[in-house]
């Protein structure tokens, strides 16, 4: 009888396990909660490449923006853990706790690492018809002008929003969010003056520096960005507690089966450190972060608390 059951429960397991190494079979969607343009979609896009080559599968890239990025985020919480399904998101992920209370998902329960792409500096840019020349001086003014200032987001809680508050709040002045749908929507309003400043992804921001569309004014990182030496820092710049690490990682839904996972960050950290891809991040900007799976892990928890506490402090709240 014992005999028969274990011979049972044998044959129930084997096709899971053949599944899984016979994992991909099929394209992979990678869900990116957040609208074309934006670094969180340019960055991992190249990455994908790569990926899909060594994986012999396409990587079909599916943008749902929206709320801060909760929506996309929900929607691959919800989905089978077959490995067919990933979530590309951001720093914004660990305070969207904070944000959104009745959140369908939870961020440390529901979905498992598979592993950080990078991170990437925020800029502070402004048009140059503005007439501002340094970071500085755009405080002095908004302080002399509460009512009149106002920076471009990708909505409440979007990793470019939590840098603004962040300095906002260090720098003491009132300034007005404007959300986006998207990074390529900001920057335009961003160029024609329409919107004061917008901490911006350096990935996205920088051909339009280099042109000279827009100025850098500061970065939030908390070291200075390798592409931009001359900028300096809000920390630099005398803003106690205004950095910000805009980081990048691939989740998939917590039940994932770990071979499957495992398999999948071996992939992944072997397309980030093909020649072609590295030098493509560089230019972008990407900062690598080679720390260990379980090490990032801990540092997302760390960030829901922290970020949490910071987001109750500075009143910040969803519409």
């Amino acid at each position: 009888m014992h005999r028969f059951v274990i011979a049972f429960a044998l044959l129930t397991l084997a096709p899971v396990h053949a599944s899984a190494d016979a994992w991909p079979s099929k394209p992979i969607r990678a869900v990116i909660p957040f609208g074309p343009g934006s670094a969180v979609d340019v960055v991992p896009r190249l990455v994908f490449d790569q990926l899909s080559k060594q994986l012999g599968q396409t990587i079909v890239v599916e943008n749902r923006g929206g709320a801060g990025g909760t929506i996309g985020t929900a929607a691959v919480a919800k989905a089978d853990p077959d490995g067919y399904t990933m979530l590309v998101h951001s720093s914004a992920h660990t305070i969207a706790p904070a944000l959104y209370p009745a959140l369908s998902y939870d961020v440390t329960r529901d979905f498992v690492t598979v592993g950080a792409i990078g991170s990437v500096p925020n800029v502070m840019i402004i048009a140059p018809s503005k007439g501002f020349k340094t970071a500085k001086e755009y405080v002095a003014h908004a302080k002399a002008n509460p009512a009149a200032s106002n920076y471009a987001s990708l909505g409440v809680g979007s990793a470019v929003h939590l840098s603004a508050e962040r300095f906002k709040a260090s720098a003491k002045i009132s300034s007005v969010n404007i959300p986006f749908k998207g990074g390529a929507e900001a920057l335009n309003e961003i160029i024609a003056g329409r919107v004061d400043f917008y901490f911006c992804p350096i990935s996205t921001s920088m051909p339009h520096i280099k042109a000279g569309r827009l100025l850098g004014l500061a970065v939030s990182s908390p070291k200075r960005a390798s592409l931009l030496p001359d900028i300096p820092t809000t920390l630099e710049l005398g803003y106690p507690d205004s950095d910000y690490t805009f980081w990048m990682a691939v989740f998939m839904p917590a039940k994932t089966p770990p071979d499957i996972v495992a398999k999948m960050n071996g992939e992944l950290r072997k397309a980030m450190e093909a020649p072609a891809v590295k030098e493509k991040l560089a230019t972008l900007g990407v900062e690598p972060m080679p720390a260990p799976v379980a090490q990032f892990d801990a540092q997302v928890k760390q960030e829901v608390i922290d970020y949490g506490a910071f987001a109750k402090a500075a009143g910040l709240k969803t519409n």
